[in-house]
């Protein structure tokens, strides 16, 4: 079994795309990024470059599918791989009801065979790249261990070697995307376990994980933890994860957020040069890069403001320093 970055980014619908982990990689250079999940179909039916786009200083970077069909994910996997994707990871986890319309994501946990036969294709059409599995602990309030140790049980036979688990069910009916990641109760417990009767597999945590503390806690008990909506709303975050990975506390990612922000400019411009990508496509993802500093909400209204859409990025830029050092003293506001 392959080595893995023990903190990875989760793969978050509509937020996860190729400038979100530009920013992150900047952040830490040594964690796993997600793409957001794509479908089997998106990609087999002609629109294969402009999902599967990505920057080269992104590695190691995982492509998440989403799909239950064993021909279209081989060859989306095929092409994943012929990208240079460095794993292809199959959703089993999201609870969208996008996703049940089309059964895949969390509702495949009803059917661990064809996963398996999912699975299996997929690994016979690539040729280096592991395929992983990402799934939830359960599906709506059946808190039953044996279904997901048997779900997992299923998938290992298949050969599947590493496995990340919400450590929450996903609610099939009557809850939100947004309402799943918070409703469900979170049970960690369930997690450990997996890792206990499966020691032989790489088993990752995800859910509801924030602080360096909480990842330390949870290596204790299993091998990696994935980090979502933490690394969107707080991305300095990310600072701390390639000095836990190396087991120095204190060691953090030698750049300023002034610096951050100018490579994202930087960027901004690059993108703009080669795929007349509008700069407020690219600043979205770094509205939370200011979390906890003074001036934040008045820097984040300026990267934010539409009217501003014509402006060149360093125009921006300028405007956003300008109100970041021009706060008043700190506000309550500005730093929650």
């Amino acid at each position: 079994m392959r080595e893995r970055p023990r903190l990875a980014t989760a793969p978050l619908l509509d937020v996860s795309d190729r400038h979100a982990r530009y920013l992150w990689r900047l952040l830490s250079k040594n964690a796993l990024l997600y793409t957001e999940m794509i479908n089997q179909g998106a990609i087999t039916r002609g629109a294969a470059d402009s999902h599967l786009r990505y920057n080269a200083e992104e590695h190691p970077v995982a492509l998440q599918l989403g799909g239950s069909d064993p021909a279209m994910l081989a060859e989306s996997a095929r092409m994943g791989e012929q990208w240079g994707y460095d794993e292809i990871n199959l959703n089993c986890g999201c609870p969208s009801e996008r996703v049940q319309s089309g059964a895949f994501g969390a509702c495949l946990m009803r059917e661990p065979d064809l996963v398996a036969d999912c699975i299996k294709a997929m690994q016979d059409a690539v040729q280096r790249v592991p395929v992983t599995v990402k799934h939830r602990i359960g599906l709506d309030k059946d808190e039953s261990y044996a279904m997901v140790r048997d779900f997992v049980g299923t998938l290992a036979d298949a050969g599947v070697e590493h496995f990340i688990v919400h450590a929450r069910n996903a609610w099939l009916k009557g809850l939100s995307p947004k309402e799943n990641r918070e409703i469900p109760p979170l049970r960690y417990e369930v997690v450990y376990q997996l890792k206990q009767d499966f020691p032989d597999l790489n088993i990752a945590l995800n859910g509801g994980v924030t602080t360096a503390e909480q990842i330390r806690h949870h290596w204790n008990h299993v091998d990696g933890v994935m980090i979502g909506r933490e690394a969107w709303h707080n991305p300095w975050s990310l600072t701390q994860w390639d000095g836990l990975m190396a087991g120095e506390q204190d060691r953090a990612v030698m750049l300023t957020r002034d610096e951050v922000e100018l490579a994202m400019v930087a960027y901004m411009e690059r993108e703009a040069a080669q795929y007349d990508t509008w700069w407020y496509a690219v600043a979205r993802s770094m509205l939370g890069l200011r979390h906890g500093q003074r001036g934040a909400r008045r820097w984040r209204q300026v990267w934010s403001d539409h009217r501003l859409k014509g402006a060149k990025p360093r125009e921006v830029y300028d405007l956003a320093q300008k109100a970041l050092h021009s706060s008043p003293p700190v506000l309550e506001e500005d730093v929650h």
